[in-house]
């Protein structure tokens, strides 16, 4: 049974209309008399089996033959926080 309520009252009574839109009953909030909005229950979930389909990924994702190779010189130098020698703005400051 559907069951109508101003906004004020909706307001206040929040928790409780969460809780009777969750257990199945339709509840309309009227602003100034007009109805505005619809609180419902959400449509119910399937359960999850926490079992995956191996192979869903087959064909869609693949792994470069060079994932694991070394950085390039300079790009290594730059991860480790240390300074690119060919570069000026790199360099120490003149004392």
């Amino acid at each position: 049974m559907a069951k109508t309520l101003s906004l004020y009252e909706a307001k206040t009574r929040l928790s409780a209309l969460v809780e009777e839109a969750a257990a199945g009953e339709e509840i309309t909030i009227a602003k100034n008399g007009k109805p505005e909005a619809r609180l419902v229950p959400l449509p119910e979930k399937p359960a999850v089996t926490g079992k995956r389909p191996l192979g869903q990924w087959r064909g869609k994702v693949w792994i470069a033959d060079d994932f694991d190779a070394p950085w390039p010189e300079d790009i290594g130098r730059a991860l480790a926080g240390e300074p690119d020698p060919g570069d000026s703005l790199d360099a120490p400051p003149a004392r």
